[in-house]
C-alpha cells in the first residue's frame, strides 16, 4: 500500500477514537504520516524530538539489513556516529514523563514515531527486553495500543528507564 493511503487509512481509523492530540517525531516521514492522516480535522498535531528514530549515524539511508544485523551490538554503544537504543529509551522516559503530567485526564493521545520508539515503549510501560525485542523480526502493523499508567512518583519514567539501565543485556 502507498505511504499517503497507508497514512489516510491510518487517520480513518483512528478519528473517532476519542484522540485530544496526535504527537510525532519531528522526522520529516512521521510529521507528513501525521498531515496526511488528520488532514481533514482540527486535531492538534505537535512534534517532538524525543520521538525521532534512533540515530543510526554512519548507516543512516543505508539497507535496513545492515542496521537489523548490527542492533543487538548497539543496546549500549552508540552506532558510529549516531545513538545506543539506550539513548532511544532515555528520551522516550523523558517524553513519557512529561506526557503524564500533561495528560493526567485519561485522554487519550496518538504518537507518530519509528520502530526503535516502539521498543523503547515496550520496554518502558510492559517491562519487555530490549534484547529480546531487537532479536526478534520487526513485523509492521497498522498501529499498537498502549496504556500509561497513572503518574504517582514524578521519577517513574526516568526509575524505570534507570532500572532498564541495570539490567543484564
Amino acid at each position: 500500500m502507498p505511504f499517503a493511503r497507508r497514512a489516510s487509512f491510518g487517520g480513518d481509523r483512528r478519528r473517532d477514537d476519542g484522540l485530544t492530540t496526535v504527537l510525532t517525531s519531528d522526522l520529516q516521514r512521521a510529521v507528513d504520516t501525521g498531515r496526511i492522516a488528520f488532514a481533514d480535522t482540527t486535531m492538534p498535531i505537535r512534534q517532538d524530538p524525543r520521538l525521532r528514530e534512533c540515530n543510526y549515524g554512519d548507516l543512516n539511508g543505508g539497507p535496513a539489513v545492515a542496521v537489523a544485523s548490527r542492533r543487538a551490538c548497539h543496546i549500549d554503544d552508540p552506532f558510529p556516529g549516531g545513538q545506543s537504543y539506550q539513548d532511544v529509551i532515555t528520551a522516550t522516559a523523558d517524553f513519557l514523563h512529561d506526557l503524564a503530567t500533561t495528560h493526567v485526564d485519561g485522554s487519550r493521545v496518538l504518537l507518530i514515531a519509528h520502530a526503535a520508539n516502539r521498543w523503547a515503549l515496550d520496554c518502558l510501560l510492559h517491562g519487555a527486553s530490549l534484547q529480546d525485542l531487537l532479536d526478534a523480526p520487526f513485523h509492521w502493523q497498522p498501529g499498537w495500543e498502549y496504556a500509561l499508567p497513572p503518574l504517582t512518583d514524578t521519577q517513574s519514567f526516568r526509575s524505570r528507564r534507570q532500572r532498564l539501565d541495570k539490567q543484564p543485556q
